[in-house]
């Protein structure tokens, strides 16, 4: 597919889509902001890997005005001065590369933006001037006076910039929202528009397989959904050459695997608090059927408003966990439910039972636990796509709610289960 945007100084640039794999309405919104004559401001949000970064420098190319990609602060968390002065120096050797001519060390945030409007200034003939921040939460070290610098820029500069489209992105999800999306001081109400990326639904997850050259049916692709769930860079490491069980060893059961240490790494990018998020995710991955937030907080020791309030919505918000009501109960009682694939495999065959043996999935592809693991994580996949099988069912135009259902309480054997009831409007409803 190839869409054509408004760059280069009213010539059109054809951008070469064929490498975005099942991003179409993100696409689309990219494309009208190239051809807006308004100044816009775009966040991108979502949880690691899903494919932020690779979207928007796919689709642009090589034709920013300006891009900067934050420095990581896990190496330098515990020196913060260290950390902030090498942000500083970082974003003075984009400015360089992008066509600055200046040698002097930026000494704050405000001067680093008032270096960029006069660089942005330079290229006054551009149709459309695309400045890319990347990982903007990384940038906002403590003290640093990040905020106040950038509220500045775009509320006395950018926005009165016709031809500018400023996009920035971010990992750390709950930075994202309560920073700019929800911001309720000199940003609020600022940006134009927000792209939350999403992971790859089973179909895009199909295109991407084949895009990759990986030789797998149906059937291998949904189990190994049920382990990855839809993050296209961890199934970027799969090997063509090797099957499923091989792959799965490779990756989590082998020394040095690519995601052994994934898990952590997801909650230190994502959130300020990783401990407290962790600790509600392992809570929840103990629930079959989910948990009301008073049992949560009950569960994890924690006050039922307030904070953990903000942790099931960031959760919520970073495609990990899902809410949903029970069918036939009173509406207060909302169930928040652990649906992520890959922390749902990992905190089952990776923490919960760590195992030396680096052939571990190869050998118990049909214990009873893993065949149980199944059973449930099929029933995962289709909460989350909802809107799948009710396109398939050719329902999709009918108002509907989607319900599970069930009698007993959870480990109880006196009860009974429907997964998946769907309540229209048209007063029928799917089993």
């Amino acid at each position: 597919m190839r869409i054509k945007c408004y760059i280069r100084g009213g010539i059109i640039f054809e951008a070469m889509k064929d490498r975005i794999i099942g991003r179409e309405s993100e696409k689309e919104v990219l494309t009208s902001l190239c051809q807006s004559n308004n100044a816009e401001f775009l966040a991108v949000y979502g949880r690691r890997r899903v494919g932020k970064t690779y979207l928007v420098r796919e689709f642009f190319e090589d034709t920013f005005a300006f891009y900067h990609t934050a420095l990581s602060p896990f190496e330098l968390k515990d020196q913060p001065k260290l950390l902030y002065r090498a942000q500083l120096d970082e974003f003075a050797h984009s400015l360089k590369k992008y066509g600055e001519t200046k040698d002097d060390p930026i000494e704050n945030w405000f001067e680093a933006f008032h270096r960029l409007e006069a660089l942005l200034d330079g290229k006054k003939g551009r149709k459309r001037m695309v400045v890319f921040i990347d990982e903007m939460p990384w940038l906002d070290t403590p003290r640093a006076g990040f905020m106040s610098a950038f509220e500045h820029f775009w509320n006395g500069w950018g926005a009165g910039k016709h031809n500018l489209l400023l996009i920035v992105c971010g990992s750390a999800t709950t930075w994202m929202l309560d920073k700019l999306i929800h911001n309720t001081g000199g940003l609020y109400g600022r940006t134009t528009r927000e792209l939350h990326l999403r992971p790859f639904s089973l179909h895009q997850t199909e295109k991407y397989c084949k895009s990759m050259g990986l030789t797998m049916d149906r059937y291998d692709i949904l189990q190994s959904y049920m382990i990855l769930g839809g993050i296209p860079y961890y199934w970027s490491y799969f090997q063509k050459w090797k099957s499923l069980a091989e792959n799965v060893d490779d990756l989590f059961f082998s020394s040095g695997g690519k995601l052994t240490d994934e898990f952590e790494n997801l909650f230190t990018s994502l959130f300020g608090d990783r401990v407290k998020y962790r600790t509600v995710v392992e809570a929840l991955s103990k629930s079959r059927y989910g948990m009301t937030r008073e049992q949560i907080a009950g569960k994890v020791e924690m006050a039922s408003g307030g904070d953990l309030s903000e942790i099931l919505k960031s959760l919520e918000k970073s495609d990990l966990i899902s809410s949903y009501y029970n069918f036939g109960e009173t509406k207060r009682n909302r169930y928040f439910k652990l649906t992520d694939p890959f922390c749902l495999f990992y905190l089952n065959f990776v923490q919960k039972h760590p195992t030396s043996n680096k052939s571990y999935w190869q050998d118990n592809q049909f214990t009873p636990k893993v065949n149980t693991w199944r059973g449930l994580a099929f029933e995962d996949v289709c909460l989350v796509h909802q809107e799948g099988i009710r396109s398939a069912l050719g329902i999709r135009g009918v108002q509907a709610e989607v319900y599970p259902w069930r009698t007993g309480g959870e480990g109880k054997t006196d009860g009974a289960q429907i997964d998946m009831l769907i309540d229209r409007a048209d007063r029928v409803m799917n089993v």
